[in-house]
């Protein structure tokens, strides 16, 4: 009889809100959901309404609401400062979407970089590119950041603390892999270098966003070590025997990043340049 009045025992209320016995136990002591009938036995039960108690409640403590606060919101029934708890709520569920998915993005960027970097060492080749979203900073910028004779770690100080300070100011989240743009030089190599760079996850309106776009390039991996000016010769030397046509800037960046660089030995670089659709297909027919 107590079924059809729409009455639930603590197991079945606990199986329709996907919870235990125990959880709705511990909510009742604390006063943060009772239930709303003592039957004629001396047993306590629920109405079926008070499912949405127990949703409203779990969603608050997905968000990390404390639990007194969580009660005084469901006794006071007061709709202003409800409204107020969600915007806060939903504040902090943005904030942990956007950790989230900078966390994927590195981690996905970390597992690309490696995957790329397991290619024969010094072998061009070719592959299709998908666009990249670079923070990119200009390199007579990054000059008066230091002194002329600054050493390698005081530069790599100063465009670390810049990227950090561009990233913070324009709410833009990179893997602080580092890269460097060449402008195309004389007989198909690169030139200077404009800018360094660092990957962001997304195309922002900032000054500071440069674009790598799709495409086909012509690429190779120097592994083992730091230094990588044999590559850009070995590049150069490919792109003029083979009479190809290169298209924008010359792009150098780490690929082992935070993960394996402390050792020279785990060292993996990449060095790219966008073909021409035509010098692709030449470069395909005479790759091994």
């Amino acid at each position: 009889m107590e079924r059809q009045k729409g009455w639930l025992t603590s197991g079945a209320f606990a199986a329709l809100c996907g919870t235990t016995k125990e959880t709705l136990r511990h909510y009742k002591d604390i006063g943060l959901l009772s239930p709303a009938h003592q039957g004629d036995n001396g047993y306590f039960y629920y109405d079926v309404e008070q499912f949405y108690d127990f949703y409203a409640i779990a969603i608050f403590r997905q968000t990390g609401t404390p639990l007194d606060e969580i009660r005084r919101c469901l006794q006071g029934q007061d709709a202003a400062q409800t409204l107020a708890l969600l915007r806060e709520q939903r504040g902090r569920l943005e904030a942990e979407r956007r950790k989230l998915a900078h966390m994927d993005f590195v981690l996905s960027s970390a597992l690309h970089n490696l995957e790329f970097g397991s290619v024969s060492d010094m072998v061009p080749q070719t592959a299709w590119f998908e666009t990249e979203h670079l923070l990119a900073l200009p390199a007579e910028e990054l000059e008066g950041l230091m002194t002329p004779a600054a050493s390698e770690d005081e530069m790599l100080i100063a465009v670390l603390e810049r990227c950090q300070a561009l990233c913070g100011q324009y709410g833009v989240q990179t893997d602080f892999q580092l890269g460097a743009i060449h402008q195309p030089g004389e007989k198909g190599g690169p030139g200077a270098i404009s800018h360094l760079y660092t990957r962001i996850r997304e195309k922002t309106d900032f000054p500071y966003y440069m674009e790598k776009p799709a495409g086909h390039y012509l690429y190779l991996c120097c592994r083992g070590r730091w230094d990588i000016s044999e590559g850009y010769a070995v590049l150069k030397s490919y792109i003029l025997e083979h009479d190809l046509d290169i298209k924008g800037n010359f792009y150098a960046c780490d690929l082992a990043g935070f993960i394996l660089n402390g050792v020279e030995k785990n060292a993996v670089s990449m060095i790219s340049v966008q073909l021409s659709e035509k010098s692709h297909d030449r470069s395909l027919r005479s790759l091994p």
